[in-house]
């Protein structure tokens, strides 16, 4: 906007623009230091970063070890599940009931049923004595998956438990009609030394040996209390159901009576499950040393991030701009834009601050039309529409008009100044001096 000319000198209308890039009145305009919104984003996004890749490797990490739940379990169709198996039970009339506590297991026992533990040794042994009792009582077939020596003791005393054998495909090594139908399976993991020699007691039936240990071991075999220990979990899951003849044992096994209890334990039943133990207690020596390492490099990023040089000190400018000059510029700038709409609030406004002080108004009542207009009608004589029209109205629609509004303006604080001389006297009077002369000379 031209507007800037208008003025006489570094008047009002000359310097009024200059507000309009700064802060709402009554406020400070920032040092050169303050922070700003894009140095806060360009200082912390690194640590931003840091802690969404920490968020994201926290989240994966859940993921993949929640896929450690899904083994075994009847309605998983993981690869590690037992879907597949839990379906052919369905098919062949079998009564599935799915228990997660001791509890449950315990109310599902009932006479003609086959008990499925499918992690034996992640309860304490006071549940296992708890239910070892309840399927004597109850004539129960009870097929534990994996027994290690603690279950073993409680299940099958007597018999010793051998682990980290291979898992792979073995041959029956024993004539029974459940190995007849299946031929081999995929076992392993665990083998066991039965308390009586298995050739002389025909309630131990030794199958599927490796290197002359079983790893399937079936006690007081054609009893209603039998206890068979498996040990692997292979042939339950659903990657290798369909593998030589897993399918064939794994229904023999579980489906030879109407009732299966599938007893999932889970965390709760631990060992010391029921003693309070710390976060740390809880987590595993390496995941401890991990979580140290990031508390340390975290602190040593805040403190990097946070640290004070000095005392803040705003910065000399290499160079004065005038006022005037600055002034101009953004006058150029808004009128390229064509703001006429702020190239008026940045006059007004200025105008309102000065002229409050002249009327004995305070500076926060510059702003209020309510208390300046009646002020300034009462100082000037004007009518207060007219006033609130020049200092609270409406943008100008063109350039003259927004020319119109500086001039408006600065003849206002004219009247409100009676020692400064006003533009109009001193055209008049240069005017009057000029045809004097003028006729003073009549060469001229």
């Amino acid at each position: 906007m031209t507007a800037t000319g208008t003025g006489p000198g570094t008047g009002p209308a000359t310097t009024a623009p200059a507000t309009a890039t700064g802060d709402t009145p009554g406020t400070g305009t920032g040092s050169s230091v303050s922070p700003t919104a894009r140095r806060i984003w360009l200082r912390s996004r690194g640590l931003l970063v840091a802690a969404a890749v920490l968020v994201l490797t926290g989240l994966v990490l859940a993921l993949l070890r929640s896929g450690d739940n899904s083994a075994l379990h009847p309605s998983s169709a993981a690869p590690l599940g037992s879907r597949a198996i839990n379906q052919l039970l369905t098919d062949h009339g079998v009564d599935i009931t799915v228990a997660t506590t001791s509890e449950e297991a315990l109310a599902a026992l009932r006479p003609g049923t086959t008990l499925l533990i499918t992690h034996p040794e992640d309860f304490t042994p006071e549940r296992r004595e708890t239910l070892h009792r309840a399927t004597q009582r109850t004539g129960t077939r009870t097929v534990l998956v994996a027994a290690g020596p603690g279950t073993t003791a409680v299940f099958a005393p007597g018999t010793e438990a051998i682990g980290h054998l291979p898992t792979g495909e073995l041959d029956p090594g024993c004539t029974t009609d459940l190995t007849d139908r299946a031929g081999s399976a995929q076992l392993g993991g665990y083998g066991y030394l039965p308390p009586t020699d298995p050739a002389t007691d025909p309630t131990t039936l030794a199958c599927y040996p490796y290197e002359g240990l079983p790893t399937l071991l079936t006690l007081d075999a054609g009893a209603p209390t039998e206890t068979v220990l498996l040990g692997a979990p292979d042939i339950l899951h659903n990657q290798s159901l369909a593998d030589h003849g897993n399918a064939s044992l794994a229904l023999q096994l579980l489906g030879a009576r109407d009732h299966l209890v599938w007893y999932l334990p889970t965390g709760a039943e631990a060992p010391g499950s029921d003693d309070e133990r710390s976060l740390t207690q809880l987590m595993a020596p390496g995941w401890r040393w991990a979580a140290l390492q990031l508390a340390i490099a975290a602190a040593l990023a805040a403190f990097w991030r946070g640290r004070r040089l000095g005392p803040v000190l705003t910065e000399r400018l290499p160079i004065t701009v005038r006022a005037a000059e600055t002034t101009e510029g953004r006058a150029r700038l808004y009128h390229r834009n064509g703001a006429r709409d702020r190239a008026a609030d940045a006059l007004r406004t200025a105008a309102r601050g000065r002229l409050a002080p002249r009327v004995g108004l305070p500076a926060a009542a510059a702003h209020t039309p309510d208390t300046l207009v009646p002020a300034l009608a009462a100082h000037t004589g004007q009518p207060g529409h007219d006033l609130h029209q020049l200092l609270f109205g409406p943008p100008p629609a063109d350039d003259p008009a927004l020319v119109a509004l500086a001039d408006a303006l600065d003849a206002l604080e004219n009247r409100l100044t009676p020692d400064r001389p006003e533009t109009t006297d001193t055209t008049k009077t240069s005017d009057t001096t000029d045809t004097t002369d003028t006729a003073k000379d009549p060469r001229q």
